[in-house]
């Protein structure tokens, strides 16, 4: 269960920063690109991912 935690809130984690370079313009060809909403949507997701793998680290 450890694991999973890690592996799911690392994978998490990547696509929020993925959503935030859309939201932000760095990746093109997506409707997500330049959108307001995953400007701050992506971020938040991203550390809700950090989290996840944080608690998946420190349990026993």
């Amino acid at each position: 269960m450890r694991i999973a935690l890690i592996v799911v809130g690392v994978i998490v984690a990547l696509f929020g920063t993925l959503f935030a370079f859309q939201g932000f313009g760095a990746v093109q060809g997506s409707p997500m690109s330049d959108t307001t909403t995953w400007s701050v949507l992506g971020p938040l997701i991203a550390i809700a991912g950090v989290i996840v793998a944080v608690v998946g680290w420190r349990r026993r």
